[in-house]
């Protein structure tokens, strides 16, 4: 197992068996806020750290044990991860991810309340108008798109589901507009059936930790579902995707207020001053309101605004 030079050690982690969207955290919300504010505290006295030199040829052993001594140092700093669409039922988080293509899971939740009040079921979505739907979406982007695929998976949800969104991934993947991301994402935080959910964020760390150099997001989560129990594939993604808008961020990450740095083979490409890095922090992790209007009770955030508000 490659080791870092700073001699920071890895804690162990307890993680829940079963992913649930709205089940509550353990940690005290308390705790929560002081370990936010813990790591954005640090970078003020943090020592530089070193990248981590992940050798040519590294066994698959070695590659195993240092993915999941990260995955333990993540569940220590967001133990409040969670999904961040403000869903109530399996077809309102079908909807809103859905709608998340090319858009900040914010503007989702900023969008879904009158889309939910106006088409509440599959039967009531499925009978819409398209030009209202348009609408009430267009915050989104590619509206005319994403009512063509709502009205298709509604209309499917109607006729083949009982009005019912399904539990498998291989029922879930047959409705217009959903692939295995989106069937990823419903599975595990409405039904609590473990998954992993590639997106951008997700694909462009396990790369950075050098977990594996594919691109394709199908071929990305079988190399990560080999190295990961499935009992820890639901919330796994939640904290990658978590640091990666939080802090490891695509075109500047902050290296010098990441908790993780040690362990990071790709550290110094963002930006290694531990003050200016701190500044770069996103979401609760630099004070600021977190994207979901009502985020679970242990979120150690701030709730986002209502679409207009000031």
């Amino acid at each position: 197992m490659t080791s870092s030079k700073s001699g920071t050690r890895a804690k162990a982690a307890k993680t829940p068996t079963k992913a649930s969207a709205e089940a509550p955290v353990k940690t005290p919300g308390a705790a929560n806020a002081g370990k936010t504010a813990k790591v954005a505290k640090s970078a003020k006295s943090a020592k530089v750290p070193e990248a981590v030199k992940v050798p040519k040829g590294e066994s698959h052993l070695a590659l195993v044990r240092r993915a999941r001594r990260i995955n333990r140092e993540l569940a220590e700093v967001y133990p409040y991860a969670h999904p961040e669409l403000d869903f109530r039922n399996p077809f309102e988080l079908l909807v809103a991810t859905v709608l998340s293509a090319q858009t900040t899971d914010l503007r989702v939740n900023q969008t879904t309340p009158a889309l939910f009040a106006a088409y509440p079921t599959p039967e009531d979505m499925a009978a819409a108008v398209p030009e209202e739907m348009e609408e009430l979406i267009r915050p989104t982007g590619f509206f005319r798109a994403k009512t063509k695929s709502l009205l298709g998976l509604s209309a499917a949800l109607r006729d083949d589901f009982g009005g019912e969104v399904p539990g498998r991934l291989e029922d879930l993947v047959k409705l217009p507009g959903v692939g295995r991301k989106t069937a990823n994402v419903v599975l595990g935080n409405a039904f609590g059936v473990p998954g992993i959910t590639v997106d951008t964020h997700f694909g462009r760390l396990v790369r950075r930790w050098k977990w594996t150099d594919e691109e394709d997001p199908v071929k990305v989560e079988a190399v990560v579902a080999d190295i990961f129990p499935k009992s820890e594939w639901t919330m796994l993604s939640h904290r990658v995707v978590f640091h990666g808008r939080r802090i490891c961020h695509s075109r500047k990450p902050a290296c010098g207020a990441c908790p993780i740095a040690p362990l990071c083979p790709s550290y110094g490409e963002g930006e290694t001053d531990p003050e200016k890095a701190r500044k770069l922090l996103k979401y609760e992790m630099g004070g600021y309101p977190g994207q979901r209007l009502s985020p679970p009770p242990d979120f150690p955030g701030k709730p986002a605004p209502a679409l207009g508000a000031a």
